[in-house]
């Protein structure tokens, strides 16, 4: 986090914290809600601007109970997650993969998919959504434990193709282990309590 934040926090400690006033989309947006609506699911605004945008992207965090915030000054403004904590790029010329926020992701070790075909990654930082346009080009080497290709096996169904290892990505996406451990999300429970990250922090007795 920035200096000034630090020291703001420590100057003014007790500051309530904000629910409903910041979302962040599945396309890694972050989202104004200026009628403090976020936790109702309203669409909001974009952000544009530069300034802005960077001084959320440097002071977001997480806190113990997994609800993630951009700390504004002395200030927590909880986030609305529309898929996940963190929305993560594939570079195609250096496979290099990095968030919305612009963090390197060195490592990833495992996969999670779910119905709707979105592919989650855990890395150092959390869990991430890989972002829609990368998606193809990510999981096209990808080879299952059955012998599948990555894509095919997406493509099936939950019963006849459980979680499963996936081998080849490393070497065109190098944060990647050599064989990565792929489960199914569970349709019946929220994804976000799979994945151990609160969604739509609504107050702090949530």
């Amino acid at each position: 986090m920035d200096k000034s934040v630090l020291q703001a926090i420590e100057r003014w400690p007790n500051v309530p914290a904000v629910f409903g006033w910041l979302s962040l989309s599945a396309r890694g947006q972050w989202r104004l809600h200026p009628d403090g609506q976020a936790m109702q699911s309203s669409t909001g605004e974009s952000i544009s601007n530069p300034q802005i945008l960077s001084f959320i992207d440097r002071n977001y965090a997480c806190d113990d109970r997994h609800r993630w915030f951009f700390q504004n000054g002395p200030q927590r403004v909880y986030v609305r997650l529309d898929a996940a904590p963190w929305i993560i790029n594939a570079d195609n010329t250096t496979g290099a993969l990095t968030t919305h926020t612009g963090l390197s992701v060195q490592r990833v070790k495992a996969l999670a998919i779910d119905d709707a075909g979105h592919l989650y990654l855990e890395t150092e930082h959390g869990y991430g959504l890989l972002i829609d346009r990368d998606l193809s080009r990510f999981i096209e080497h990808g080879t299952t434990a059955q012998g599948l290709a990555l894509d095919a096996w997406s493509s099936q169904s939950r019963a006849s193709t459980p979680n499963t290892t996936v081998t080849n990505l490393k070497d065109h996406w190098p944060a990647c282990e050599q064989t990565l451990p792929l489960r199914r999300l569970a349709t019946e429970v929220p994804i976000d309590q799979q994945l151990q990250f609160v969604a739509n922090p609504m107050s702090d007795t949530d």
